[in-house]
């Protein structure tokens, strides 16, 4: 017998019906991700990223094909899969720790008690170097801050799948980069698996095990599946001049400006 798939996405097509017709949004689309990988998409925009992400969430149901986690098909959300949006989503009304707690008593109100899911949410935000704000509201923390309560609220959920669309497109290059090395931290210790799309090459390549391109929309498919096997952990001075690094980043580049261009730039 087979080993089970993790995560498989089998001939997936999507078809919206808009008032101008029919839209393909992606077509063909195979991909088969292992226990603890982390992935990224990348692709210009209008290729489908989100549109892939979401039916991974169970927000958006494929026209055709299926999507399995563990053998069972994803055709609506689940808590073994946890979004992380580039917006945070934090209640404002509620504190740092209220905002993760919410998300631990709807998961966990009939499997621990009351003591352990405080223990569990105080655990999640330690996790992204929050527990210093627990009594904040989101008004009176940074951009960055707010996205790490966010990764906690999500972590908080023990989700077999962690998704994350552009998490990090809102913030400043200096926040960027810290966040990127808790993530990975995250990661490290965790060993879950995480889906992230992102526009950033270099957050791809840093981040990632494999980055998976996405062709032009419409009718979006996968164009080529990369794998990035730099070791781990990963420093982001250290990888600036490596050349497994930077080969790795000049093939997407590539993909992305070469083989792939956006319409505009065909011209060019």
């Amino acid at each position: 017998m087979l080993p089970l798939k993790h995560l498989s996405l089998e001939g997936i097509g999507v078809t919206f019906q808009t008032k101008a017709g029919a839209f393909t949004a992606l077509r063909d689309v195979n991909l088969t991700i292992d226990q603890g990988q982390f992935v990224a998409i990348i692709g210009h925009s209008g290729c489908g990223k989100s549109t892939l992400l979401n039916i991974v969430a169970g927000l958006v149901e494929s026209t055709v094909g299926a999507t399995l986690l563990d053998g069972k098909v994803v055709d609506a959300p689940g808590a073994e899969r946890a979004v992380i949006f580039q917006d945070h989503s934090l209640l404002p009304w509620l504190t740092v720790y209220d905002n993760v707690k919410l998300a631990v008593d709807k998961v966990f109100a009939k499997t621990k008690t009351k003591a352990e899911r405080h223990a569990w949410t105080l655990h999640n935000l330690e996790l992204v170097h929050m527990s210093h704000a627990l009594d904040k509201r989101p008004s009176e923390i940074s951009g960055g801050m707010k996205q790490r309560v966010g990764i906690a609220r999500a972590l908080a959920m023990q989700p077999r799948v962690l998704l994350m669309d552009e998490p990090f497109g809102a913030l400043d290059a200096l926040t960027r980069a810290t966040l990127q090395e808790t993530v990975m931290e995250i990661h490290a210790t965790l060993k879950n698996t995480v889906i992230m799309i992102t526009h950033d090459v270099d957050e791809a390549v840093l981040l990632s095990d494999r980055i998976i391109m996405m062709t032009n929309g419409p009718a979006a498919t996968i164009g080529e599946d990369l794998a990035i096997t730099l070791p781990r952990p990963r420093k982001r001075l250290e990888l600036a001049h490596d050349p497994a690094y930077m080969t790795a980043r000049a093939d997407v580049l590539r993909f992305l400006y070469d083989r792939f261009r956006h319409p505009e730039d065909q011209a060019a």
